[in-house]
């Protein structure tokens, strides 16, 4: 129980840190290069970003987090420590919500919407799918991206709440 007690409230954090900076990215590059480029470019970029991201390396941090969050909570919780539990279960839950749900009802239908549009020859039509398109996803990938930044903060706050585990524990 208390190899228990160090890793999950460590790893918590470091999922968290992995999906905070994922949705990031996306905020303060990928979408903004993007926006400048040439329409058609961007159009085909982010279909063949969307149809990669799906991946092993992607699903631990995206689906794992809110599992990994709320069994820390239960340990903790099991063990006597409702405090850093609340901050573990409200990092979950944000996450749950606003990154892994919120993902699920909007940017997966938008970028499946744009993944059936052939990349138009005409940069105007592609303008026009661009702009119908970035605007709306950065917005809710900027959610998600605050959300996860939150987790990540409650996770940490969770964190910095533990006890030292007694040694005769160890």
């Amino acid at each position: 129980m208390a190899a228990l007690l160090v890793m999950l409230p460590i790893a918590s954090v470091v999922f968290c840190g992995a999906i905070f900076g994922f949705f990031y990215a996306w905020v303060c590059s990928t979408m903004w290069g993007l926006d400048q480029a040439d329409p058609r470019v961007a159009i085909e970029a982010m279909q063949a970003m969307n149809a990669s991201v799906r991946n092993a390396v992607f699903f631990p941090a995206f689906f794992l987090t809110p599992v990994i969050l709320t069994v820390t909570a239960a340990v903790t919780r099991f063990t006597g420590q409702s405090a850093a539990a609340l901050w573990f279960l409200a990092a979950a839950m944000i996450y749950l919500a606003f990154g892994l749900f919120l993902t699920m009802a909007v940017n997966v239908p938008m970028n499946e919407t744009l993944a059936a549009v052939p990349v138009p020859t005409d940069i105007e039509t592609a303008r026009e799918i661009w702009e119908g398109y970035s605007g709306r996803w950065q917005f809710w990938n900027q959610v998600r991206a605050i959300a996860s930044g939150i987790a990540l903060v409650f996770a940490a706050f969770g964190l910095t709440r533990m006890r030292p585990i007694p040694s005769k524990a160890v």
